[in-house]
């Protein structure tokens, strides 16, 4: 006889959970993969459409040297502490050469030409202590949610680990995909760029080492400055002009007071309808119905200095401020 443990109807086997349920669901697995890994359909997959893998080249006996092994030239060695945004005695922190579709994107090089391997322990202990303040730097930035920090290596023998800062509130940009997401998004604003550059190379330099990137220069300009200079300049413009029309005026005021003194007026005639009197001799011409002569230019210059009391003396001599143009003589008025 079977025992309990074996019958699938026996109560006591239903209790202890080893019967075999009634049905069972079988699914079908297809014999041939998808096309393309699931990844793909993942939100942070930054393409779409017909995508196609590439076929995967045969691998190499000896693989090529890396920037910094063999003959080839380490760039980072070269490279002068200008070239950095931070330098300290054993480690610098350099950016892109320009702006990139991420707020920040930077690269921590040790100063001596070591790989991660061969970093002796206290390379080791400050690289981790430098990673932990650079993180925090950049996370400290506006805009910033989560700081990706990556080791590659495959393209230089020189130490270098980059830091790659997730705006926030882009959840499509979270994961794996981030660095290529920072080569097909827009560019940010160079200003900004700039001076996130210059609070992360402060922020370090809190602890040690020199600040080499300096906030963005400031355009400064004065607009209410500049605008009382120029309405400076316009109101002695205008007032050149305005003293340049009036000339033509002042000879039809002065012919029109010698008109008033031979119509015996004596309160229209002013003061000059009697020095015409005086020194013209001319009233009695006047009163015969014949027009008064015109005056010459030296006659119709007080009347200008009577008339035109905005930046002008008694005797018609105008008021220069510091820096304002000769004002036009009296020829030149009545050409124009």
């Amino acid at each position: 006889m079977r025992g309990w443990w074996a019958d699938p109807t026996d109560r006591r086997s239903k209790e202890v959970g080893t019967a075999i349920p009634e049905t069972v669901r079988v699914t079908l697995v297809p014999d041939t993969p998808p096309s393309v890994p699931n990844f793909t359909q993942w939100p942070s997959f930054p393409f779409e459409g017909d995508l196609h893998v590439k076929q995967l080249d045969d691998p190499v006996a000896t693989e090529p040297p890396r920037r910094g092994e063999g003959d080839r030239e380490c760039t980072a060695c070269g490279a002068p502490d200008e070239a950095y945004i931070w330098a300290g005695e054993r480690w610098r922190v350099r950016a892109m050469d320009r702006p990139t579709g991420l707020p920040m994107v930077l690269i921590l090089e040790s100063r001596s030409h070591l790989d991660l391997g061969d970093l002796p322990n206290l390379l080791a202990a400050e690289l981790g202590v430098l990673t932990v303040r650079l993180e925090r730097a950049i996370r400290s930035l506006d805009g910033v949610s989560r700081v990706h920090v990556n080791r590659w290596g495959d393209g230089s023998a020189h130490l270098h680990l980059w830091f790659l800062a997730r705006p926030y509130g882009q959840l499509q940009l979270r994961g794996t995909f981030l660095p290529l997401w920072d080569s097909i998004l827009p560019p940010i604003p160079e200003s900004t760029w700039r001076g996130n550059l210059a609070l992360v190379a402060a922020w370090l330099a809190d602890f040690g080492g020199r600040q080499l990137a300096e906030p963005p220069r400031i355009q400064w300009q004065a607009p209410a400055s500049f605008g009382a200079v120029e309405n400076a300049e316009t109101a002695v413009e205008t007032a050149l002009h305005e003293g340049s029309s009036a000339l033509p005026v002042s000879r039809q005021s002065a012919t029109d007071s010698g008109d008033a003194a031979d119509s015996g007026d004596a309160a229209d005639s002013g003061d000059a309808a009697g020095s015409d009197a005086v020194s013209g001799g001319e009233t009695g011409s006047a009163a015969g119905g014949e027009g008064a002569p015109d005056r010459t230019e030296d006659e119709a210059v007080p009347s200008v200095a009577a008339e035109d009391p905005v930046g002008h003396t008694d005797s018609g001599a105008l008021e220069q401020a510091d820096g304002a143009p000769p004002p036009p003589s009296v020829s030149n008025a009545d050409a124009s």
